[in-house]
């Protein structure tokens, strides 16, 4: 693969999009963040409580990276204590993959996906019958179940029906509660950084998603359906609704990472097309 300072990388088809979603992959983080710079790459510091963030190709860079340039950020993170992670997307920089692996991080593919303004996103209310689907607002009493969700659909990943179902969600929803998920939800909800969208039956939580909205871009993040409540459109249509809502906001550039080649053909038939692969690195377990 071309470096991004490479006549080759001049020529990409996707070049003006993948410059675009850079630049948002830079700003996102700087809001909850504080930045260092280590030369070639830029690692975002959480500021207060909340996910970690990690680091990435610093804007504006030109040359390769180094095994040495990823070493010297992994030790600045060990000594915060914090995640030793980079995030990247493998056509804007390929030269970090080969650096982070011989630094000994594992690297991890994620198919990077958008959907062209043009392109309708489905049906919103994919669902049937009792369920229906809807923007969370800051006040909305569903809202904590609508973030403990997905972490119970992560917890047992892939598009099977699992094993974790609504019984399971009060447990899920007081640790985000205690963890104080749920106030800085509220907070960025009200300052218009996140918008949350959930699927609901009977005041009950079966799917959600966000999206992240900033500068007429937005990245749809941590969609998840209770494992048990899987295989029913759920997660379709809480994505139709976020891409419906993004453009309400002006987003003309809506994208995802999948979680891998399943996941990115559900995404497909929504009308979102892979232009790319997001990669993150982490120690090996």
């Amino acid at each position: 693969m071309p470096d991004v300072t490479s006549p080759d990388f001049d020529d990409h088809p996707e070049r003006a999009l993948l410059d675009r979603l850079e630049e948002y992959y830079d700003a996102i983080p700087r809001h909850g963040a504080r930045v260092e710079d280590h030369g070639p790459l830029t690692l975002f510091v959480r500021e207060g409580q909340g996910w970690p963030f990690y680091a990435r190709p610093a804007r504006g860079r030109s040359g390769p990276l180094r095994p040495t340039d990823v070493q010297k950020v992994r030790a600045r993170q060990r000594e915060l204590g914090i995640p030793e992670s980079f995030e990247w997307v493998a056509e804007t920089t390929p030269t970090l993959r080969a650096a982070a692996e011989e630094a000994g991080l594992v690297v991890h593919e994620h198919p990077l996906m958008v959907i062209d303004p043009g392109t309708p996103a489905g049906e919103v209310d994919g669902a049937s019958g009792s369920v229906s689907v809807r923007i969370v607002g800051a006040d909305d009493p569903v809202l904590p179940g609508a973030l403990a969700v997905p972490h119970l659909a992560f917890a047992e990943p892939g598009t099977h029906v699992g094993l974790a179902g609504t019984p399971h969600l009060k447990e899920a929803i007081d640790a985000r509660v205690a963890d104080g998920s749920v106030e800085r939800a509220i907070v960025r909800i009200r300052a218009g950084l996140t918008v949350v969208a959930a699927a609901v039956q009977h005041g009950s939580v079966l799917s959600a998603g966000q999206h992240q909205p900033l500068a007429g871009v937005s990245e749809i993040v941590g969609v998840g359906t209770l494992p048990a409540a899987r295989r029913s459109g759920l997660a379709r249509a809480v994505t139709a609704a976020l891409v419906a809502d993004a453009r309400s906001r002006g987003a003309a550039t809506v994208f995802l990472s999948a979680g891998d080649d399943d996941v990115a053909r559900v995404y497909a038939r929504l009308g979102f097309r892979r232009i790319g692969t997001a990669l993150i690195a982490e120690p090996p377990e």
